[in-house]
């Protein structure tokens, strides 16, 4: 089924009270033991770089345990590293958050700059997807659809408890009353384990419009392998979200596979625009910022400051601590 602007009165009887409260408060829902650390991923080549597929921590511990870890894998046929997040949905929340300029129809309560309120407990953030007349999807926060959702597109949906799924829409997930908010993006990279046929097929276009080597002017000719980002969810319910600076469409879907993801999705693209940033306040509770930020892989362009800039663009998504009390 897809949903269409004039569909907002049903779905607004889906989000109920509790639902809306939610949106702002669900940090505080569903206490839950940590998950167990990842193990290390094999790499694709036959020699490995060094830390390459071996786990570190990052960001600010939840309750004196570590909810992200960061590795490096280098996709197969590439030489340069991607990076790799592994975030445990057990001990973190997601919120979506609206750009200055995308999706548009705003206003909207949670938009960049991340308040002080949600800085106290932010973990990490990473950018979204394509503006959205290009992402062939749709896009629902704050009890209100802002651009139609289309069955079939990949969706990364956020619940009223924070938690979060990844999927096609319309099978794997769909609406509820649970559901604050969807963020659509072209079609499935990875489904059931694997890569799906668009994400093997040689039609690299279909994936976005890319820069050129030296320029993202329109007159110079895009390249396959660019800049791009991607997430997914594993069997085990945690979230993978990876980029890297050389990555075809189809090196990106190997990657999340090898991270051990079972449903996942192309974000961003370009060299302007993804950013994975973890925050580690040196006090428990200090506030995020970009003097206690690192970034997943040193070459991204944007950083830890990116989502507290009030002109950012584009949405992006956080990862904040679950309290466990």
């Amino acid at each position: 089924m897809v949903l269409f602007a004039g569909a907002v009165v049903v779905l607004a009887t889906w989000v109920n009270a509790t639902s809306v409260q939610a949106v702002g408060d669900h940090s505080k829902g569903r206490s839950s033991t940590p998950s167990p650390t990842p193990s290390a991923l094999k790499h694709f080549g036959p020699t490995a770089f060094a830390g390459e597929g071996s786990w570190h921590a990052a960001g600010r511990p939840v309750d004196g345990t570590r909810a992200i870890y960061e590795t490096t894998l280098v996709p197969p046929g590439g030489t340069q590293v991607a990076g790799v997040a592994w975030m445990d949905m057990r001990l973190l929340s997601a919120r979506l958050y609206s750009g200055s300029k995308s999706p548009g129809k705003g206003p909207y309560r949670f938009t960049a700059p991340v308040q002080p309120t949600y800085a106290r407990t932010l973990v990490a953030a990473f950018n979204g997807g394509f503006v959205m007349n290009v992402a062939k999807g749709g896009y629902y926060t704050e009890g209100r659809v802002v651009d139609p959702l289309r069955t079939g597109a990949a969706s990364f949906v956020i619940y009223a408890d924070g938690s979060v799924n990844v999927g096609a829409w319309g099978s794997h997930v769909s609406m509820t009353s649970r559901v604050v908010s969807v963020r659509q993006n072209l079609v499935p990279l990875v489904a059931d384990g694997h890569l799906t046929a668009a994400a093997a097929s040689a039609n690299w276009h279909a994936w976005g419009s890319t820069c050129g080597v030296y320029s993202c002017a329109k007159s110079v000719p895009g390249i396959e392998h660019q800049w791009r980002s991607g997430v997914g969810i594993t069997s085990k319910g945690a979230l993978i979200y990876v980029t890297g600076p050389a990555l075809s469409p189809y090196q990106l879907a190997q990657l999340l596979v090898r991270a051990r993801v079972v449903r996942g999705m192309e974000l961003d693209i370009n060299s302007s625009w993804p950013d994975f940033s973890t925050y580690d306040p040196p006090v428990a509770n200090g506030l995020a910022s970009s003097s206690n930020g690192s970034k997943l892989i040193a070459s991204t362009v944007q950083g830890p400051w990116t989502f507290f800039e009030s002109t950012w663009p584009r949405d992006f998504i956080t990862m904040s601590a679950r309290s466990q009390g």
